[in-house]
């Protein structure tokens, strides 16, 4: 049965696909260390070894459930560059409130080079309770997620 969850979307859209997530706070350019500096644009390997849950997972397109994101204020160049990539991830979705270093690099990104990256935070704590890496998820431009 598809549990719904509604949050606040910072940049809308609608989409469907499958979750990746983790419980622990994202790091971009940990994960994305073999595209941004190894040139890899067919597959985005997740390079982050502290991250247990997504740690080889493909990111290219991915939908990503996460708390925040965490890391230098690289993160959020490493967001932009992996997108000019096209590998980037096509959602973030936030159990909590977007972190800073998020913010800057998606809605950068989306105002210079209108590159989308769906966005929606303050989705809560039993969102992130409640969806597991390859659940399906459908993405509403009002900010609900149905996942399930």
């Amino acid at each position: 049965m598809a549990k719904t969850f509604k949050g606040r979307p910072l940049l809308p859209g609608a989409l469907e696909g499958e979750a990746l997530v983790s419980k622990q706070p994202f790091n971009t350019t940990a994960s994305y260390l073999e595209n941004l500096f190894g040139g890899n644009t067919e597959t985005a390997p997740c390079t982050d070894v502290s991250n247990k849950e997504l740690y080889k997972k493909d990111l290219k397109g991915a939908i990503i459930c996460t708390p925040q994101t965490v890391g230098s204020t690289f993160g959020a160049a490493a967001i932009m560059g992996v997108n000019d990539l096209g590998v980037g991830f096509k959602a973030m979705l936030f159990s909590s409130h977007i972190d800073s270093i998020a913010a800057a690099g998606i809605i950068i990104d989306d105002a210079w080079n209108e590159r989308r990256v769906i966005t929606i935070d303050l989705l809560g704590d039993e969102f992130l309770e409640a969806v597991k890496t390859g659940d399906p998820i459908k993405i509403s431009e009002d900010g609900t997620v149905e996942v399930g």
